[in-house]
């Protein structure tokens, strides 16, 4: 009986350890599979907000960003919440408008966090004179995840060529 006690055990702990393995092989499928979802997500929403930058449409770029977001353009005060969001992208296309393809180089996501590194070319023409020149920048975005939507919180860029 004894014996039969602890086959019985023996039994039912491999079953158990087997069923914990399954679940957390399962866990981290999932995990995998929703990580590769937010990227896509957060991918596709720096593919609006580069239209919004071609289109020179501030209100399509200030709906990305969080109420308390913040825009820090180079050489430029930031724009602070929506409203001084929008005006920043407001001066900056009445100066300038955009010709630029984005290249994300890292997304990272961390709960309703995520950060992405991306770098950016093109052109740009100033409104001021009609001269096009070339545009480069990298840029660093920490996005987060309200109510199920991926939203820009944070979005600063340098230039990566000098000026002439």
């Amino acid at each position: 009986m004894k014996q039969l006690f602890i086959a019985a055990s023996l039994i039912l702990v491999l079953a158990c350890q087997n069923e914990a393995k399954n679940q957390s092989n399962n866990l981290t499928q999932n995990t995998a599979i929703m990580g590769k979802q937010e990227k896509q997500e957060i991918e596709a929403l720096l593919t609006e907000y580069k239209t919004s930058l071609n289109n020179s449409d501030a209100q399509l770029a200030q709906s990305l960003y969080t109420k308390d977001g913040v825009f820090m353009p180079t050489e430029a005060p930031s724009g602070i919440g929506s409203e001084g969001i929008l005006k920043s992208y407001e001066f900056v296309f009445s100066q300038i408008q955009l010709n630029i393809e984005f290249f994300i180089e890292e997304i990272e996501v961390e709960g309703n966090m995520a950060f992405a590194v991306t770098n950016s070319k093109g052109t740009v023409k100033i409104l001021a004179n009609g001269m096009v020149v070339p545009e480069a920048n990298r840029e660093l975005f920490v996005f987060e995840k309200i109510d199920g939507v991926w939203k820009i919180a944070r979005y600063m860029f340098n230039k990566t060529e000098p000026k002439n």
